[in-house]
Order: structure tokens, then sequence, then C-alpha cells
């Protein structure tokens, strides 16, 4: 779908958060269209970045290794 979102698993270790966070602002400027939002929509725009940050994170943690 979002060919510019990098895989983030990476046998080294886990991702930082700024990979975290920069995946997260692709797939969300991908999904809702808007490249930077209006003001009346930044506060849902970057309260779904901040969301979807905090499951990427909680996945990675919960992850496990092989």
């Amino acid at each position: 779908m979002c060919r510019s979102i990098k895989k983030l698993r990476q046998p080294e270790g886990l991702p930082t958060e700024q990979e975290m966070e920069a995946a997260a602002l692709q797939f969300v400027r991908k999904v809702s269209g808007y490249r930077k939002p209006s003001r009346a929509n930044e506060e849902a725009f970057d309260n779904a970045v901040s969301q979807i940050t905090a499951a990427t994170r909680r996945m990675f943690e919960r992850l496990e290794a092989r």
C-alpha cells in the first residue's frame, strides 16, 4: 500500500522512536490524503500519528525474536 514506509523490524534490534513516528506519519498521510492537514483537522491528524506510533511501539515490545 505505502511504498515509502520502510520495514522497521531488523535483526539488529528495535526501531527508534523517530523511525516509528516517521512510519506512522507516512501512513496517516497516505490514508488521509493530506500531506499537511488544515488547522481544523490538525488535532485529529496529530492524534492519529500519536496513536499509531504508540501501537507500533507496543507491537515491537511484544514481538518475540527468533
